[in-house]
């Protein structure tokens, strides 16, 4: 009996039915549909040059690699805002808030104060994250203490957020050029230091953001801190009939996800650019920041769990990149838009047709079992009926 159960065969199938393998697969699914569809789409949009422009936005972003991992930087800080929060039980849709302003507490610190070289760029960082903090920490307490839906509050500080930025940076004559609508360019001493990669922004920020990926996973799975977060996220009033802290945990996980996402805001506007004595700039052109939205994305298609939102993340820009890239075919770079959108769609419900295609396949190899076996007792018979009159 031990033997059988301990057996390779059974830590094979252990292995295969595990959540972490289900999740995987289902990506995966979503991921195989998603660009099936696209590529349908690209011969519909022009059929002479599909396989070319298909072979681009798989490809494409090989060529580019330091660009993925740069544009991968924000949208896996925004993801881990937002796939945080899932953990919780509680839907961070104010990620593009909160991104917005740690952008900007991140350029304050960068024109205003001065700091010797060394550490001014990491100031404006941690400045980034607090930023983020405090527009995540609101409607984490009205969620806690008025029982408010954080989807109402978060989407309406989106929109607080981005006007108020708008303003404070319009207002703000050492960061706003009025006669380029935009800021002016970051000293260098604010900037964060760049990986050396040639045409490319790409920089330490990406190793940054990994490793509090890693922190978070380890966090949420070792740590009676996680452990406590996701049980409130399950049952709110089981865990606070078990002496857990509900209001606290609530908040802690919205300032957490800000702290996230506002890192990630940070990280976009401190990068280096690759032209000599300029830098990233804002623009306030009243648009809430896109990267919010792409981390809800990246979060469910890496099943929120903060090790698979590290690969989905860097997925959605590599294929980002190579969409850019079929444009060279005649594509618009939106197609590449309504290919993600099909991924993410496809994996909203992935899972389940994974599990349903498990479940065929066990019915099939089932039935195709009992047929061996019933085929095996004929040939049995038949032996026995031939020995018989023999």
């Amino acid at each position: 009996m031990h033997k059988n159960e301990f057996s390779p065969k059974n830590k094979i199938r252990g292995i295969l039915s595990s959540k972490g393998t289900s999740a995987f697969t289902a990506a995966l699914l979503a991921i195989i549909l998603g660009l099936i569809f696209g590529f349908i789409i690209m011969v519909i949009a022009s059929p002479e040059n599909s396989l070319a422009g298909f072979r681009m936005v798989i490809l494409g972003g090989l060529s580019r690699l330091g660009d993925v991992f740069y544009f991968a930087t924000p949208i896996l800080m925004t993801g881990l805002a937002v796939g945080f929060a899932f953990k919780m039980g509680l839907f961070n849709i104010g990620a593009s808030g909160q991104y917005t302003m740690g952008m900007f507490f991140a350029l304050y610190v960068g024109f205003m104060w001065k700091l010797p070289a060394p550490i001014h760029w990491i100031v404006c960082i941690l400045a980034g994250m607090v930023g983020g903090m405090l527009w995540g920490f609101i409607p984490g307490f009205f969620k806690a203490w008025r029982n408010v839906n954080e989807v109402i509050t978060a989407i309406m500080f989106n929109y607080i957020g981005m006007y108020l930025v708008d303003m404070l940076v319009q207002g703000n004559a050492t960061m706003y050029v009025s006669s380029k609508t935009r800021t002016s360019y970051l000293p260098a001493s604010a900037q964060i230091p760049s990986l050396g990669v040639a045409n490319s922004n790409v920089n330490v920020a990406i190793f940054i953001a990994i490793a509090l990926a890693i922190l978070l996973h380890v966090i949420l799975n070792k740590t009676t801190f996680g452990y406590e977060l996701k049980a409130t996220g399950y049952n709110k009033n089981a865990s606070h009939y078990a002496g857990m802290n509900h209001k606290r945990n609530t908040v802690l996980t919205m300032v957490i996800a800000g702290g996230m996402a506002g890192l990630g805001g940070a990280f976009a506007i401190l990068a280096p650019s690759t032209i000599a004595g300029s830098s990233m700039t804002y623009e306030p052109v009243s648009i809430i920041a896109a990267n919010g939205f792409n981390g809800i994305a990246v979060a469910l298609l890496g099943n929120s769990s903060p090790l698979g939102i590290i690969f989905s993340s860097v997925f959605i820009s590599h294929i980002q990149r190579g969409g850019t890239l079929a444009a060279l075919f005649g594509y618009k770079p939106e197609i590449i838009d309504v290919v993600i959108a099909v991924i993410i769609y496809f994996s909203a419900f992935a899972m389940l047709m994974q599990t349903t295609l498990a479940k065929y396949l066990k019915k099939f190899s089932k039935n195709k079992k009992s047929e061996s076996n019933a085929n095996a007792e004929v040939a049995i018979a038949s032996d026995g009926n031939n020995k018989g009159e023999a």
